[in-house]
């Protein structure tokens, strides 16, 4: 008799993900929010039409497991990049470096033909758009996750 997979079934293996779709963009969404990163962690490429961020991601896909083992939470090192990219702008989005954004979502609007606009909403109405030329979006975890320096699972009051 075959059974359907566990979540506590799962390792700590890295995340490689791919997102060509809206439906796709939901989970890498989901598993970017409350991110963290450095303003000067934000890279154009614009030769290579390439945008990424290297993120302090909080493991989402390992929170329940974390927490029903008594273990604290956990973070990784994720590198989040976005291809196809013909221009980017931001809102409310300071360039010092010294500056950490938090993540909260990751959106897409499509306009035409696979064309459209990725939006990454930030904590404090920050707001950075990608506008491109078709959705592909890739999340990599770069590090082996470590615990997370507040110990504490990142809460949204409702």
């Amino acid at each position: 008799m075959t059974q359907d997979a566990q979540f506590e079934d799962g390792t700590e293996q890295a995340l490689r993900l791919l997102a060509y779709d809206v439906e796709d963009l939901k989970v890498l969404s989901t598993l970017t929010q409350d991110a963290v990163f450095p303003a000067s962690e934000m890279s154009w490429q614009v030769d290579k039409r390439r945008f990424s961020l290297l993120i302090n991601r909080f493991r989402w896909e390992d929170a329940q497991l974390a927490e029903a083992r008594g273990r604290a939470p956990e973070r990784v090192q994720s590198v989040l990049s976005v291809s196809d990219v013909l221009k980017v702008k931001s809102q409310g989005v300071s360039r010092d470096a010294d500056t950490i954004l938090s993540l909260l979502a990751l959106t897409f609007v499509p306009t035409q033909d696979g064309m459209g606009t990725l939006e990454f909403t930030l904590a404090g109405d920050g707001a950075i758009s990608l506008e491109v030329e078709a959705l592909d979006v890739t999340l990599q975890d770069v590090t082996r996750p470590y615990i997370a320096p507040s110990k504490h699972t990142p809460e949204h009051p409702e």
